[in-house]
């Protein structure tokens, strides 16, 4: 099978961000600490009033969870992939390192923080390359 450097790039991501998550749970164990502590956290659809709604940059780290109960179980709760969201997660990391223009996640207000609703494998893809921000379109 070819490989073109980029997608070989986006395999060597996905490998080290997936040992990652796999390293995170086995220390978890190894401590004794609940192992549901290093699960996506998920909270309910109800949008606050904190913020106003719009398309804006906001910060990855007040990314704390989701909306979206399925979605728990294919990322952690640092946005690390789990081996059956390999393949997007590689389309999404390629598009990215070619600078496609990538439409905005949406994410809603919980309390100071933000849940996903859509956009979990774009958030992966940024918190692996180090990205500080990611336009968001805030739901209030």
């Amino acid at each position: 099978m070819y490989y073109s450097w980029t997608q070989m790039e986006a395999e060597k991501a996905f490998s080290r961000a997936n040992r990652e998550r796999r390293r995170a749970g086995v220390l978890r164990r190894l401590r004794r600490i609940d192992t549901a502590g290093g699960r996506l956290a998920v909270h309910e659809a109800l949008p606050t009033s904190v913020g106003r709604p719009g398309v804006r940059d906001i910060p990855l780290e007040c990314i704390v969870g989701t909306v979206e109960p399925n979605r728990a179980h294919q990322f952690d709760n640092q946005f690390r992939p789990s081996p059956k969201t390999r393949d997007r997660w590689l389309r999404v990391w390629m598009a990215f390192n070619r600078g496609v223009s990538l439409p905005p996640i949406t994410v809603v207000n919980v309390g100071d923080a933000y849940a996903i609703r859509d956009g979990h494998h774009r958030v992966s893809v940024a918190r692996a390359t180090g990205a500080g921000s990611i336009q968001a379109h805030v739901v209030a």
